[in-house]
């Protein structure tokens, strides 16, 4: 993967480059991005640039020099762009490309092939290529959707561990350097400490990169080993060229879903599968059906809610949140962020966010979006969903009570 193949991120991207380029590279990294970034992406295609670094020291620096030998020459790439001209002209490239690079290994949270045999990545190896290339920004429910784990959870074992000291200790075969990207560091258990050694005193030349989604469930004695590289969301105008570009998704249906996603290219994409169904009818009926009180209309809104399957639900509640947040932001906006703010809102969201605003105050909104958050969460992890959005109903009717009924 080269960098021009991730969306955005240059600021991260020219990090990364300059990173080698003056010898500030720790032996173990740790990219951090929440979900739908491009922090697998992102990590790698610095994988790949690592692994194009030869060892023939006439064109290079010794391999050492990366964590802090001498000081690389200035013959380095000093941009993305000139170290994926670099990365092309090797010729590790295409196996680089296919993720058959000798050097560069991949362990992420599987489950148990075989009857009787360990949870192995290696045994997904031809899962996870063709994973990568169809879904690179997917997350990790959507890899052992992929791997049809079902309901099985996936792990990062003790037999994984052991298998990744093996390779590791292992001499390079083509490149000057051995890398490993760890996918979902977050799925290591206490078993994870295997590793610790390694990662700490590391074989000469070897990369530990590392590329999760929440900090908070890293192994602390991991975590305190790895280099920080912070993945921030991708800006929204990125997100709507990649949509325009890579998923030939109109220009107009780009910029709202865009501004809808916040930065998460996976969220982009789940929205552009379901554009074609409007929500708006039915948030007005749920939510006239709520604040003026009629339990009949509310159940006919919830039995319709529960109808629409998991996914719909949460890209309900996304839209619903992604009103609310208009509404606000048309709150505290002076007029000129208002008349630029509405010159990205459809005819039918300036509306509903007008509108929002006569019913709710700015607190009645954060309540709201607290429920929906958590509406959210519990969808997520199967629970029932008639019974769910029936306490959703019930709660907002008490948020929204004190306040006047405006016909939406």
């Amino acid at each position: 993967m080269l960098f021009s193949d991730v969306i955005g991120q240059q600021a991260t991207k020219q990090h990364l480059v300059e990173m080698v380029q003056h010898n500030r590279l720790s032996h173990a990294l740790l990219f951090l991005g929440r979900e739908g970034s491009g922090a697998l992406p992102l990590a790698l295609a610095f994988a790949q640039y690592i692994s194009s670094l030869p060892q023939d020291g006439n064109r290079m620096p010794v391999a050492d020099s990366l964590f802090g030998g001498d000081t690389p020459p200035p013959t380095l790439p000093a941009t993305p762009e000139a170290a994926d001209a670099w990365m092309q002209q090797q010729p590790s490239f295409s196996k680089a490309q296919q993720m058959v690079h000798p050097d560069i290994h991949y362990s992420y949270p599987v489950i148990t092939k075989k009857a009787g045999s360990p949870p192995l990545s290696v045994d997904y190896i031809a899962e996870w290529r063709e994973f990568i290339q169809q879904y690179p920004y997917g997350n990790a429910y959507d890899w052992l959707q992929f791997i049809n784990a079902e309901n099985k959870q996936g792990n990062i074992s003790a037999h994984e561990c052991n298998d990744i000291i093996r390779k590791l200790n292992l001499k390079s075969f083509e490149s000057g350097y051995k890398v490993l990207v760890m996918w979902m560091p977050e799925y290591l258990g206490k078993e994870g400490n295997k590793l610790l050694k390694l990662i700490e005193e590391p074989p000469a030349n070897t990369l530990f990169i590392l590329v999760a989604e929440s900090e908070a469930a890293i192994l602390s004695t991991i975590l305190s080993r790895c280099q920080l590289v912070k993945v921030p969301a991708i800006e929204v105008v990125d997100v709507e060229n990649a949509l325009v570009r890579r998923n030939n998704t109109p220009a107009d249906q780009a910029r709202r879903i865009a501004n809808i996603s916040e930065g998460n290219y996976r969220e982009a994409l789940s929205l552009v599968q379901h554009a074609d169904e409007d929500y708006t009818a039915l948030l007005r009926e749920w939510l006239n059906a709520t604040v003026k009180y009629q339990p009949v209309a509310q159940v006919k809104c919830i039995d319709e809610l529960a109808r629409l399957g998991r996914e719909n639900q949460k890209q309900f509640l996304r839209f619903f949140q992604h009103l609310l947040e208009l509404a606000l932001r048309m709150r505290v906006l002076d007029a000129a962020g208002q008349e630029r703010l509405e010159q990205t809102m459809s005819d039918s969201e300036r509306d509903f966010a007008g509108k929002l605003n006569k019913i709710c105050t700015i607190e009645q909104q954060e309540a709201i979006s607290i429920e929906l958050d958590n509406a959210a969460y519990y969808i997520e992890r199967n629970a029932n969903a008639k019974m769910l959005f029936h306490a959703v109903t019930i709660k907002m009717f008490y948020i929204l009570r004190n306040n006047v009924v405006v016909e939406l």
